[in-house]
């Protein structure tokens, strides 16, 4: 089971990013696909869920509206499009898979089965 998220770099404020998330070893459509992100000397953040079964997406509060998930079947891969970017979306963001066979939360580390390696994203001037 791999996850391997890319497209991080470094943007101007207000900017543009779009994540990838490429999975493979497992049947995606079992899996919620979850974004978290972790700044430095920060607790890692919730940033979005989404449903591989009917796409629903779900988002932090605080990033919605900016933030858009979506996903490539046929690739396996699982997109978020970070839109307005902050200096304060700074992080190392990872991407996470959930079996939807045992319902846990999705906006929770503990409700992660598997974990990719992060990708860095720095919004500076």
């Amino acid at each position: 089971v791999q996850l391997q998220a890319s497209g991080g770099g470094l943007v101007q404020p207000g900017g543009s990013l779009n994540l990838s998330c490429v999975t493979s070893g497992f049947t995606l459509d079992n899996y919620a696909i979850a974004w978290f992100r972790q700044a430095p000397g920060k607790e890692r953040e919730w940033v979005s869920c989404m449903s591989t079964t009917d796409s629903r997406t779900w988002y932090s509060d605080a990033l919605k509206g900016r933030f858009t998930g979506s996903r490539d079947n046929a690739k396996s891969t699982v997109y978020l499009q970070m839109n307005s970017l902050k200096p304060e979306d700074t992080a190392v963001y990872f991407c996470a898979a959930s079996d939807n066979r045992t319902p846990r939360p999705c906006n929770k580390d503990y409700g992660m089965d598997y974990w990719g390696k992060g990708t860095q994203v720095t919004v500076s001037s």
